[in-house]
């Protein structure tokens, strides 16, 4: 396939590209500061090849700093004793911030990500909610009482904070998955060190900003900016750290947990998948289709929840995969800064040639790609692009049908029966998200039912909200993100047992 048969968006005027990088520093007890030893790094647009940003790179120093703020913001009760209401106050004055500086942050993540501009928009925009709705549950937050124990004794439950969390996010969503663990760790009264992506530092930055402009005390959240070593691993192992949530691959998360274990810290993660929709004879066969198409290439498929795998009834197998070979024709890549881009950029080089070398052994071993299989060229950029890809063929046992590709490519399994479809489902060590498409109530609900993921989307595809707690099972990671649950990672559960009076009877009997 060339670029001539594929819907391509030419590259920008620039107009939107800064004329200067974007300073990033630290932030640590509520000032911006460089490196002890005035380390830096960069980065470059995937995309368009300028340099995006210039940040400080912190080290054991900045890391212990951090924390060190942290654990006495902590201690000292100015986040972790006030009121529900309070933290709601500055938490819904930051969702406003956050609306009002939406494209400022869009175009950062654009240009360090490469994903399109609509999709920056909506993910910092959307983000916003999930601030607004943490901060219902910061007043909402209680206990249990137990009035059932006897006329002598009050039992209550305490749900508290549990004290300080690292937060270590990816480069993929870097605005969106971090408003999924900031603002519940906050309304849960935590206090944070957070490192980004140190390809995608920009925005983490910014949300710093605004973090002060709300009024957020300082040293309630830290910012640390640099690489897994040292800034990552002393997050995960210092002995004033209570907690760390991470979102990433599986192969870091199993790392993390291991690190963490010498000091008995809660983990929560949040990892890879392997994501399968399954298509049934009955289904809305073209909304199934429009539904794929948007599953593997949102975001360059580089995305968790990524629907990078279909298991398509053999009765409509060819028709579906016909559907969406055409669908893939006409989904707009190129340049991420044209509103009408739907697939922007591959990260960097390197997992652009990870992503080919999947579809190459996929081929060797006996499957057909359908369409792309490339690498792609954009007029007018030099960046990393890969073709929107679709391989039929597969078999179980093939890497691409059991592997995170994180790429713009689609495996197409077959099934016969709804237990095939169930075991194809299942036999994966992911268990993030699966799909399933029937007009059939009975079928959708044996399959969810049945299937070994963390969420199952019903005749639809990442459908999200703030209410709806996300997570995964087996190595897709532990505990749960947003929603009630979500807070609840970032609580203790505490018992008070209350004696009413002078009523217990002497241990000690005098003589």
């Amino acid at each position: 396939m060339t670029s001539h048969d594929l819907n391509l968006i030419g590259a920008t005027d620039g107009t939107f590209i800064p004329d200067e990088p974007f300073r990033a520093r630290h932030l640590i007890g509520g000032e911006w500061c460089d490196s002890s030893d005035g380390a830096t790094f960069e980065r470059r647009s995937p995309a368009h090849g300028v340099l995006v940003s210039r940040s400080a790179k912190g080290g054991e120093a900045e890391v212990n700093a951090a924390i060190d703020a942290a654990r006495k913001a902590f201690d000292s009760g100015i986040w972790s004793r006030i009121s529900g209401k309070e933290r709601a106050t500055i938490m819904l004055r930051i969702a406003d911030l956050i609306e009002r500086d939406v494209e400022r942050m869009a175009i950062l993540e654009t240009l360090e990500s490469g994903k399109p501009i609509s999709q920056s928009r909506g993910e910092v925009g959307g983000a916003a909610d999930l601030w607004r709705y943490a901060a219902s549950l910061a007043r909402t937050l209680h206990g249990d009482s137990h009035n059932t124990l006897g006329e002598d004794m009050l039992g209550v439950v305490l749900k508290e904070p549990i004290g300080v969390v690292s937060i270590i996010t990816p480069w993929n969503f870097p605005f969106w998955i971090l408003s999924q663990k900031l603002p519940f760790a906050l309304a849960a009264g935590c206090t944070c060190v957070i490192k980004p992506s140190e390809m995608t530092s920009a925005t983490t930055v910014m949300m710093g900003e605004l973090l002060i402009e709300a009024g957020l005390p300082a040293g309630v959240v830290n910012i640390v900016l640099g690489y897994g070593e040292p800034v990552g691993s002393l997050m995960t192992t210092h002995p004033d750290v209570d907690m760390v949530t991470f979102t990433g691959s599986t192969a870091v998360g199993k790392s993390i947990t291991a690190s963490a274990a010498a000091t008995l810290k809660k983990v929560a993660l949040e990892l890879g998948g392997k994501n399968p929709q399954v298509i049934f004879p009955d289904a809305d066969l073209e909304g199934a289709a429009d539904a794929v198409v948007f599953g593997v290439y949102f975001n360059v498929g580089q995305c968790c929840n990524s629907s990078s795998r279909i298991i398509v009834h053999e009765d409509i197998a060819e028709d579906f995969v016909a559907r969406v070979v055409e669908l893939s024709r006409d989904v707009a890549f190129g340049d991420p800064l044209d509103p009408v881009t739907q697939v922007g950029a591959i990260v960097t080089p390197e997992h652009q040639k990870k992503i080919d070398a999947y579809v190459r052994d996929a081929e060797k071993a006996g499957a057909k790609v359908r369409l792309g299989g490339a690498m792609l060229s954009v007029p007018g950029l030099a960046g990393e692009f890969y073709q929107p890809t679709v391989i039929s063929g597969v078999t179980p046992e093939m890497a691409i049908a059991r592997e995170e590709v994180f790429g713009p490519v689609l495996s197409v399994l077959t099934f016969k029966t709804m237990d095939e479809a169930v075991a194809l489902t299942n036999d994966a060590t992911y268990g993030l998200s699966a799909g399933v498409w029937s007009e059939s109530i009975h079928t959708c609900l044996d399959f969810a039912r049945r299937a070994q993921a963390g969420t199952v989307w019903t005749n639809t595809w990442m459908d999200g909200f703030p209410e709806m707690t996300f997570g995964g099972v087996k190595q897709s990671g532990q505990g749960r993100e947003i929603g009630p649950y979500g807070l609840e990672e970032f609580l203790e559960v505490k018992t008070v047992a209350v004696r009413i009076g002078r009523t217990r009877a002497p241990w000690v009997r005098k003589r």
